[in-house]
């Protein structure tokens, strides 16, 4: 059985993705930046990483046969000019300094998988978008995802099979849009936001993580899509958290000027709009077991 060598693997989708490969008897062995974290077991293993000083441990590529690429700071966190350096050195930094040190080391890996985000399609409320468009962002977003995925391109030139996946928001019961959504309809102050019909690709972390598993198992490269099969607008989206949760919406949209004040330009997240087709991983045989919001919704809340 593969051992693969996972980056980001104690975040939400690491933990989840770790997970099922043990249960399908993978090795995993995983780059982390808290020592305290590490641990050495005969299918679970860890090494250190620092990003900032350019440290790895390059026993880490030892047996390895494939690498996933998941880690990358947070973006729901306020984007102060110090921390959107951080999302940038996180993902980009963190994918040059793997291919580096691939470039030096004696190693067995032959596949990289990369992770990406819709972010790089740009605003649109009519737009379809698919793997092939050659559009992007000028959002900040949009050029760290541009920026990201040139980086993962960069596997190539070692003789590395790369694939990218371009993952929506992602739906859990623990820590996502999700809860940041219902919150405030519990509490009877949720409303749409903005104009409410801006759209979100989202996708349900069990789906996120079956379809690593799928593109491993498959040994599929290029491009993919990690979105369900119907996005929803927020102002939908909304309407249908409130009647999962047996609340009204009382409050009119949260107006524009209101979210850039609160939110500065992480704005961006809440306000631009990436309708996203799924129509490439299905036709390569993936099926989800979430395509529709209803039924997330049931699952997760």
């Amino acid at each position: 059985m593969k051992t693969i060598l996972i980056t980001g693997a104690t975040g939400l989708v690491g933990r989840a993705l770790v997970k099922a490969l043990l249960s399908k008897g993978y090795v995993v062995h995983y780059l982390t930046t808290r020592k305290e974290v590490i641990v050495n077991q005969e299918n679970y293993k860890g090494f250190y990483w620092n990003i900032n000083s350019g440290f790895i441990d390059v026993n880490c590529f030892k047996e390895a046969d494939m690498l996933i690429h998941l880690a990358g700071a947070t973006v729901s966190k306020r984007w102060t000019k110090k921390y959107r350096k951080e999302i940038f050195k996180s993902r980009v930094a963190g994918s040059n300094l793997l291919f580096s040190s691939l470039q030096k080391s004696p190693h067995t890996i032959d596949s990289f998988i990369s992770a990406s985000g819709i972010s790089i399609f740009p605003n649109s409320l009519e737009k379809v978008y698919s793997e092939e468009l050659q559009e992007k962002s000028q959002s900040f977003l949009g050029r760290v995802v541009d920026k990201w995925e040139k980086a993962a391109h960069q596997f190539l030139e070692l003789g590395v099979k790369t694939t990218i996946v371009r993952t929506g928001v992602v739906l859990s019961k623990q820590n996502s849009a999700l809860q940041k959504i219902a919150k405030p309809i519990q509490m009877g102050i949720g409303a749409a936001l903005g104009s409410g019909k801006q759209f979100m690709s989202w996708i349900h972390i069990e789906d996120l993580v079956q379809m690593y598993v799928f593109l491993i198992e498959k040994e599929l490269t290029g491009t993919y899509n990690a979105v369900a099969p119907n996005p929803v607008t927020n102002k939908e989206l909304t309407k249908l958290v409130a009647q999962q949760l047996g609340k009204k919406i009382l409050l009119p949209n949260v107006p524009v000027f209101m979210l850039k004040l609160l939110l500065g330009q992480m704005h961006e997240i809440v306000l631009e709009s990436q309708r996203v087709s799924s129509e490439k991983i299905k036709k390569s045989g993936y099926q989800f077991r979430y395509p529709d919001i209803n039924m997330v919704l049931k699952d997760l809340l």
